[in-house]
């Protein structure tokens, strides 16, 4: 890195207050690398921090980098790494356990309390041109596999992570509400999983995504109207599943796609919710636990990415897609708006020139 080079990042100062500014060059720690970010995808939980203040207990308590869907160029390694080198391109994983207390020794490292977890209320994210990690959270990529692809492992192991939850297999009937990013992901990979029979559910008005989730291979789609009644809507999903659904997959977070994934869960099933939404809500409890289904949730990953780049690197699924929207940096607050207001799909965020960091073959 030379010595000049600034280190601009998108800074959430407040709500709907995002600046791009300059901030502190980072140093590795002896197990750490310093990573010039490429390619940056805007999440749901980025949109909470600048639209909210936060989301749950995290918070905005303090002017606060964004991102967290990203790959990058290690640029500086840390005297006790191994495995990189100066050069080599990775996907990061952003979610890093403190690695000494209890939950991350049970390996649930992804709900560690004072885990490095970026971005949260006390942790910056790594929306910045240079940024440094653990070097056993950044995962080299394949030449064969784009940068944008590397940041798009992110979500992508947030749905391997929940289909691994819901414990979709060969012939399960699948279905998932919201066909946002995270919908359509788990899309994906509940077909890679073995999901034989797949309905995705949104509301009418997000046409365009619902339409998305039939190309990318859902079985049926159903759009859901503001007057309609959960009555209705579970025996829509039943028409089209040909009975009950064995695996729900929830990625609105709001209480009706709650309620309905109960309702539409046969005896036994399980509910898998992956959405983050409503705060509180009123759900059918009697009627879940008197069918024993099983409500589970799951926040990031745990130990997801190495399975989620090898579907991608292997060609067993194609993430390339979900990207609609490009933006460079300096038009991060344009990338933010259009992400919160759900004009397109995946929006990725390019820190430094689009495909510069891609082999050549990939370069338009």
């Amino acid at each position: 890195m030379a010595p000049s080079q600034k280190n601009m990042a998108a800074v959430c100062y407040g709500k709907n207050d995002l600046r791009l500014v300059p901030i502190a060059m980072p140093e590795p720690a002896f197990n750490e690398v310093v990573l010039e970010v490429d390619s940056c995808g805007i999440c749901g939980t980025d949109v909470h921090f600048l639209k909210e203040g936060g989301f749950g207990d995290q918070k905005l308590i303090r002017p606060l980098v964004l991102g967290h869907e990203s790959a990058g160029v290690v640029r500086k390694v840390g005297s006790a790494v191994t495995h990189l080198k100066v050069g080599d391109r990775v996907a990061i994983e952003p979610a890093a356990g403190c690695r000494t207390c209890d939950l991350c020794k049970a390996g649930k490292y992804n709900v560690c309390l004072t885990g490095k977890h970026c971005p949260t209320k006390n942790h910056d994210g790594n929306c910045s041109n240079f940024f440094s990690h653990y070097a056993d959270c950044c995962f080299k990529l394949p030449d064969h596999v784009t940068m944008e692809e590397g940041a798009l492992l992110e979500p992508l192991a947030v749905g391997v992570y929940a289909g691994r939850q819901a414990d979709i297999r060969l012939g399960s009937r699948v279905v998932i509400f919201g066909a946002g990013p995270i919908g359509l992901i788990s899309l994906i990979v509940a077909r890679a999983m073995g999901a034989t029979k797949t309905v995705v559910l949104d509301l009418a008005k997000a046409s365009k995504r619902l339409e998305a989730a039939k190309k990318l291979g859902a079985n049926a789609i159903i759009p859901i109207g503001a007057t309609d009644k959960e009555e209705t809507i579970v025996e829509r999903i039943q028409e089209a599943l040909g009975g009950p659904a064995d695996r729900v997959l929830e990625c609105t977070g709001s209480q009706p796609g709650m309620r309905i994934s109960i309702k539409a869960t046969r005896n036994a099933g399980k509910v898998c919710l992956v959405g983050l939404g409503n705060e509180e809500v009123q759900l059918p409890m009697v009627d879940a636990i008197s069918r024993e289904i099983q409500i589970i949730t799951v926040m990031r990953y745990n130990h997801d990415y190495p399975a989620a780049l090898e579907i991608v690197s292997s060609g067993y699924v194609d993430v390339k897609p979900l990207v609609s929207h490009h933006f460079a940096l300096e038009d991060v607050n344009e990338a933010f708006r259009v992400a919160a207001s759900g004009e397109g799909f995946k929006v990725m965020v390019h820190l430094t020139p689009r495909d510069s960091n891609n082999p050549k073959k990939f370069v338009n």
